[in-house]
């Protein structure tokens, strides 16, 4: 798993790539968000474009990315859900708890 991090104004945009499955991709995923947290960055939104699998250890790792961003006030966002994790959100009903959009630009003005 790599990441890419990028601030867009006050918003903080976290580019995975690879697989989300268990370690150490799960707690990379944990300090990428805490890191932003920490240059007091709140709005989060994760590019899961190029995640091409993820189970239910990455399930995981989203909602306590979620908790700890909400924790600290904040908002998570997801854009551009790979086919396969948008499947996993849709059969887990997470769709419901997450914010998802079609491109990084709508999540970003989302938040705005």
């Amino acid at each position: 798993m790599k990441f890419k991090d990028q601030i867009q104004g006050d918003v903080g945009i976290i580019k995975l790539k690879g697989k989300l499955m268990g370690l150490p991709e799960t707690d990379q995923l944990q300090f990428e968000v805490k890191a932003m947290l920490g240059q007091k960055i709140k709005k989060i939104v994760l590019d899961l474009h190029d995640v091409n699998w993820m189970n239910s250890i990455g399930i995981g790792a989203l909602m306590r990315s979620h908790t700890t961003i909400k924790n600290n006030e904040g908002v998570l966002c997801m854009a551009r859900l790979s086919g396969k994790v948008h499947s996993v959100l849709m059969l887990t009903q997470l769709t419901k708890i997450f914010k998802t959009f079609d491109s990084v630009e709508d999540a970003v003005k989302s938040l705005k």
